[in-house]
């Protein structure tokens, strides 16, 4: 493995988890609560075994989790046309909107910082966003894992 680029991704990791804490920061939102919201965005209907294992929880804890989210009104919960043993979680309008909502909060704490005097541009952040996108779904094979 190439030392020089392990220290890179070290360095990438630490800043990537800095700056997500950075924005979070003031939000009352349940962090827990927003990945699942985000997955839904991002996936479509989902079963609560698979948002478990996209979230890396338990069952139990996605289930307690997409309660609290129906309860809100965030999301809903049906049987699954493929499985009717099974139910899929869904993003509602207003789930949507929550989220969006949220990115809008975080995305206005960074824009603070940048705005700050940072220098950075749209450009600048789109391909800082493009080198994580490409990193994030370039897939991994097994015998390249260390």
């Amino acid at each position: 493995m190439n030392d020089e680029l392990r220290e890179a991704s070290i360095e990438l990791l630490l800043h990537c988890a800095r700056i997500v804490r950075a924005a979070r920061q003031g939000s009352s939102a349940p962090v827990a609560q927003m990945r699942v919201l985000s997955a839904l965005d991002e996936h479509g209907p989902l079963r609560v075994s698979t948002l478990a294992a996209i979230d890396n929880c338990s069952q139990p804890t996605m289930t307690g989790t997409v309660a609290t989210l129906l309860s809100g009104g965030d999301v809903t919960k049906a049987p699954d046309p493929s499985d009717a043993r099974a139910s899929l979680v869904a993003l509602t309008p207003e789930g949507r909107d929550r989220l969006g909502d949220l990115r809008r909060q975080y995305a206005d704490v960074l824009v603070a910082r940048i705005e700050a005097g940072t220098g950075l541009t749209p450009t600048d952040l789109r391909a800082a966003a493009n080198v994580l996108r490409t990193i994030l779904t370039t897939p991994v094979r097994e015998d390249d894992r260390a």
